[in-house]
């Protein structure tokens, strides 16, 4: 075989390793398209599924005080949120304060989440103490 057989043979050889390459590339996006085209539909009902189930238990959180069952007066609740959904002022409306009670809001299948495991054990081992922090006069003095 003479030097330019070689060539040539290894020029095609490259040429055809580079057209399979191309082609490999080409069917491999047709199939990756032709999957997500069939898997979006189901992904985006899913999504909405999830998404309406955070909006309904977000929208029950914040109703739960004026829902039937509610254990607590609605007018001593404040809604918080995070870490916990409510703080409820026993006795706030005599304006004599007799208990603080820390209230989550669960709906369906959720569970408590780690830092709210986390709080209820810190308030259930009573570790919760008072605090009071005074503003510094000089922020709140009028300059003339």
């Amino acid at each position: 075989m003479t030097p330019v057989t070689v060539l040539v043979i290894a020029i095609i050889a490259i040429a055809a390793l580079w057209i399979g390459y191309l082609l490999g590339k080409y069917y491999g996006k047709l199939l990756s398209d032709r999957l997500w085209a069939e898997e979006l539909p189901r992904i985006r009902a899913d999504a909405a599924k999830r998404s309406r189930a955070v909006v309904g238990g977000q929208f029950s959180e914040q109703l739960a005080p004026f829902l039937p069952g509610f254990p607590y007066n609605p007018t001593e609740v404040r809604f918080l949120g995070k870490p916990v959904d409510f703080l409820v002022f026993k006795g706030m409306d005599e304006k004599e304060i007799s208990e603080v009670v820390f209230v989550e809001v669960k709906s369906g299948k959720s569970r408590l989440s780690g830092v709210e495991k986390s709080l209820k054990t810190t308030i259930q081992g009573r570790k919760v103490s008072w605090k009071e922090y005074r503003v510094p006069e000089q922020v709140t003095r009028e300059e003339p």
